[in-house]
């Protein structure tokens, strides 16, 4: 599958697509609970409720945060490639946070949950067809497309994996 057109989605995404040069985005995705575990082996868990600033999310939070956005992402996947033309609500992310409990869980659940959903993610995409990844839809008010969905998830794992790294265990 070819990479999505700039029309395909809002410029808002654009800082999630440029960080997905790859051409064939299932590779990406599938590689990425990997790069997770990777990041995450050795980091003790004390570490989890770490927030680099006052007002930042937590490491914990930061995680909770991945998941709810791949399972956000995913459902958009999941309406518009089945043809549902419903426009779909966005999504607050700090409440999402906020009612997480994020901080009582362990770094490892935490992954595991991520690792999972992953997992069925990437079974849905394998089984799509051509014409189910160019179907667009109407999410947050602003149409988008399975495929650019699929980078954007990509992206935004990516943006993610960047924070921790410069901001949450660069002194560590």
């Amino acid at each position: 599958m070819s990479r999505p057109q700039p029309a395909e989605y809002d410029a808002y995404y654009e800082k999630y697509v440029s960080l997905v040069p790859e051409d064939e985005v299932i590779t990406s995705l599938a590689a990425q609970s990997g790069e997770l575990e990777q990041l995450f082996r050795g980091v003790p868990e004390e570490k989890g409720t770490f927030a680099y600033a006052d007002g930042k999310w937590t490491v914990k939070e930061s995680l909770s945060h991945i998941i709810d956005a791949e399972r956000m992402f995913a459902y958009r996947v999941f309406r518009i490639a089945r043809g549902d033309k419903t426009p779909i609500e966005g999504f607050e992310q700090d409440g999402y946070i906020e009612n997480s409990h994020a901080n009582r869980r362990g770094l490892a659940e935490l992954l595991s949950e991520f690792r999972l959903l992953r997992e069925a993610n990437l079974l849905f995409f394998r089984n799509l067809e051509a014409a189910d990844w160019l179907r667009e839809g109407t999410a947050n008010n602003v149409s988008i497309s399975v495929r650019s969905l699929g980078w954007i998830m990509a992206g935004h794992v990516r943006h993610h994996i960047a924070l921790f790294q410069d901001r949450y265990f660069a002194a560590s």
